[in-house]
């Protein structure tokens, strides 16, 4: 993992790419596929290490799922309560969404199982899970009360509750929802702002009886889901790092194949326009229940803004290389109502203002985001991503335009979510 990259500034980016497949969406496909009735066969599934610390998962609870030469999967389905004891302890790596998802699902099956992850997802919170799912009957328990990783869960009996979380997470809600399938009733659970809706769309797919409501969402207990087939679009959270390096690099023009713009995903799209960059979504289509579209990008003069309220959560994984895009638009960018990036695999808002800084960027941090004044010119130095997979392509894509060349620690982690950037960088860098 603990890899070391050299980024030199770059020539105007050409060509036409497809980024790897959507990572919520893959862990979702395994997981509904998993639950359903029959054969699930998913198409574009992103194999990162995230996703696949959810495939062996489902594998040792006794999931049959199988891989052709294209990387295709086809799940044998077993149903609400197919799933078997695990005779080990569920390893989720550093996935956040793994961990956090399943905990709903384990909380509802008949059995004990004990979920972990890699040092740096059992620094995570775990409460946030936790609170709601005890208060539906789950018994559960953690170092740190229950906030920190190995949970250990001995699955029964729930009951459906009203919900309101007090952050906007889609993990949270999806969690919830996820043990809401073991209920007899409706279970509902209502957010500050709408988060990513993934799970709805997928469940609603499957065949879920499940409903919008007002600020939030509304699921009945005990469907029978049924197994169908999914195309998993191009990740938008793995095309933003593509789309500001093409803004910010002169005589840039990109085109993004088939990119996932759910509007619950698609803040980065909204922001990034509003700072001036020129943005083009063609071919609008719906695949499999999700909004997807190709993407046309050019190099723009961008602008400082204020980021802030309902556009953060449908951003939230793209704001470290949205500070990279602040840091070269013109004027001062401020980020605020964003104090969930310090829960991620790093603190992304301390990491972000301590490497841009030794790129000669002028920004500091707040209690709940940044300040980032623009328009300095970046210069070569020795950064590190903490293990975290978006600050090292974050850093990547900040090198493209330094005056010198950059070297990044530790970029062995963009494996996680993004295993051909490297090669895609070079790609349409020639």
């Amino acid at each position: 993992m603990s890899e070391t990259r050299i980024v030199t500034q770059s020539s105007p980016l050409r060509g036409e790419i497809t980024v790897p497949g959507d990572k919520s969406i893959s862990h979702r496909s395994i997981m509904l596929g998993s639950l359903a009735q029959g054969k699930t066969v998913v198409r574009g599934f992103l194999h990162g290490e995230d996703n696949h610390s959810t495939l062996r998962a489902f594998r040792t609870m006794g999931i049959k799922i199988e891989e052709d030469e294209n990387g295709v999967l086809v799940i044998a389905g077993k149903g609400l309560s197919g799933l078997q004891e695990p005779t080990d302890v569920l390893d989720c790596g550093n996935s956040g969404t793994t961990i956090r998802l399943m905990s709903g699902l384990l909380a509802g099956q008949k059995f004990f199982s004990v979920v972990t992850g890699d040092r740096y997802l059992r620094k995570r919170p775990m409460k946030r899970v936790v609170t709601p799912l005890t208060l539906m009957g789950a018994r559960i328990w953690g170092r740190g009360g229950g906030d920190l990783a190995p949970l250990a869960f001995q699955g029964g009996e729930l009951m459906p509750i009203d919900y309101v979380s007090p952050i906007a997470s889609a993990q949270v809600k999806s969690a919830i929802l996820l043990a809401g399938l073991a209920c007899d009733g409706v279970t509902t659970v209502r957010e500050p702002h709408l988060s990513r809706d993934h799970s709805e769309r997928m469940l609603a797919y499957f065949g879920a009886d499940i409903r919008p409501i007002a600020g939030g969402v509304s699921l009945v207990g005990r469907p029978q889901l049924e197994g169908r087939e999914v195309v998993v679009p191009g990740d938008i959270s793995s095309a933003a790092f593509f789309i500001v390096a093409a803004l910010i690099v002169p005589g840039s023009e990109l085109l993004i194949r088939n990119v996932g713009v759910n509007p619950t995903r698609s803040g980065i799209i909204d922001i990034l326009r509003a700072m001036g960059g020129d943005i083009e979504l063609l071919d609008e289509r719906i695949v499999s229940g999700e909004p997807v579209a190709d993407l046309l990008v050019r190099a723009s003069s961008l602008r400082g803004i204020e980021i802030g309220g309902a556009v953060v959560p449908r951003a939230i994984d793209e704001f470290p290389v949205i500070s990279v895009a602040a840091a070269y638009a013109a004027g001062t960018t401020i980020i605020r109502d964003a104090q969930e990036l310090r829960v991620k695999e790093t603190d992304r808002i301390a990491a972000m203002v301590a490497e841009l800084s030794k790129l000669g960027a002028t920004l500091e941090a707040t209690t709940d985001g940044m300040i980032i004044e623009g328009g300095a010119s970046l210069q070569g130095a020795t950064v590190d991503s903490s293990g975290d997979h978006r600050i090292a392509m974050s850093c990547a894509i900040a090198a493209l335009q330094s005056g010198s060349a950059v070297t990044i620690h530790d970029t062995g982690c963009t494996a996680t979510s993004f295993p051909n950037f490297w090669d895609l960088l070079e790609l349409v860098r020639r």
